[in-house]
């Protein structure tokens, strides 16, 4: 049974995204126009709200909004092939390798820094003399 087509605020509700992301993603062309009240009034119904869901689940994965495009192509075309969806998943996994990388790298930075500063009344800090260029 379907359910009639839900405001705005209930469409965020039931997909978890805001409704301001909602208008941020039909504005950029990620999910379609959707259809409105006589008084003007976004509706969405359960296959809309179910693509936010998609939108959602794929935004927590990471993907770009570019990537999250090209998914729902492929989420809504019965006719793709499953290694188009991995190509993209690998793609993504190698992204966020390279960013766990540069984070890892960050992170022995400050601690090296850290270990170097003497945390104490003293003004010199090799923290701020590293973030001054040295």
């Amino acid at each position: 049974m379907t359910t009639p087509a839900c405001n705005i605020g209930r469409a965020a509700q039931a997909s978890g995204v805001s409704a301001k992301m909602i208008r941020h993603y039909e504005e950029i062309g990620l999910i379609g126009k959707t259809a409105r009240t006589e008084a003007g009034y976004r509706t969405y119904s359960d296959a809309e709200v179910h693509t936010l869901r998609f939108i959602k689940q794929a935004r927590n994965l990471g993907f770009s909004i570019k990537q999250i495009g090209a998914l729902l192509g492929l989420w809504q075309d019965q006719a793709r092939s499953s290694s188009q969806v991995k190509a993209l998943a690998l793609e993504h996994i190698a992204e966020l390798d390279d960013k766990i990388r540069e984070m890892q790298a960050m992170k022995a930075t400050l601690e090296r820094l850290a270990q170097c500063c003497h945390g104490d009344a003293r003004p010199d800090c090799p923290i701020l003399d590293e973030l001054a260029g040295g």
